[in-house]
């Protein structure tokens, strides 16, 4: 269970800097930032276990370290969060590429705090 601070640093991150979209099979969210943010990427991976961190990589001038969560965590942990925390109210861009992951994917695309 996340704090209020821990949901709102979470849909901080995601709204800023989140990818949101899948395999062709399923459903991922990604997050990658630079390697300075290894803490944030270490907090991420506590509270959702079974997600993943991968790097560091150097890739054109980046070093950067990127969190993956998809699968069951995705689907049990994580939307559920995501869906209850009014995030369609604050930024449009971002909640339409969730949106579409969740539609392209089968999953509920219903507002949870309606």
């Amino acid at each position: 269970m996340l704090t209020d601070f821990e949901k709102g640093v979470l849909l901080g991150l995601l709204v800023g800097e989140g990818h949101f979209g899948g395999d062709g099979k399923q459903a991922q969210v990604t997050l990658r930032m630079h390697v300075r943010h290894k803490r944030v990427f270490e907090w991420l991976t506590e509270r959702f276990p079974g997600s993943k961190l991968y790097g560091p990589y150097t890739h054109g001038g980046r070093n950067y370290y990127q969190w993956m969560i998809r699968g069951k965590v995705l689907r049990e942990e994580l939307i559920p969060v995501l869906d209850a925390c009014g995030w369609w109210r604050i930024d449009d861009h971002s909640y339409e590429r969730y949106v579409r992951m969740k539609k392209r994917y089968g999953l509920n695309v219903e507002h949870a705090d309606e």
